[in-house]
């Protein structure tokens, strides 16, 4: 797998388009969530591509500095893994890197993500901690998770 961070001004034609489309694929059609994907955050987002050794787009995520999607955290969202790269470690993989990546653009900030709750325990393995209550996103029960980056 090849990882790559881009903001969305250099993100080409091509990519734009392939990130585009895996999230429709994911988000409303497979888990049938009719919403609007373009919600005006990808502009000031950094975007994680993974690609496969054949340049497929294979997962992706979008990290957004705080005060974006909340006041008081930064946050890591738009988690995607396709589905011929499930199960093979790279979930794991792209949101170590995206951890990472959010470190190193946001120092000192605590992570904050809105977590399906079925992945709850794969978050916790990350270092994501559950707070407040669990609700219901596009019907679907979520978990609002923080990680606490640790001080050198």
């Amino acid at each position: 797998m090849h990882f790559e961070v881009k903001r969305f001004s250099d993100l080409s034609l091509d990519e734009l388009y392939a990130l585009l489309a895996l999230r429709q694929e994911i988000f409303i059609v497979e888990q049938n969530c009719p919403y609007l994907d373009a919600d005006g955050k990808d502009q000031s987002a950094f975007h994680v591509l993974a690609f496969s050794e054949q340049g497929e787009l294979a997962a992706y995520t979008r990290l957004l500095s705080k005060g974006i999607s909340y006041p008081e955290y930064c946050s890591i969202g738009r988690v995607i893994c396709k589905k011929t790269f499930r199960q093979t470690g790279l979930g794991k993989e792209i949101m170590q890197h995206s951890i990472k990546s959010c470190t190193q653009l946001f120092p000192n900030q605590v992570i904050k993500i809105s977590a399906q709750v079925y992945l709850d325990r794969f978050y916790k393995s990350l270092g994501f901690k559950p707070i407040g209550e669990e609700y219901l996103e596009d019907d679907i029960p979520h978990q609002a998770m923080i990680y606490q980056p640790s001080v050198a």
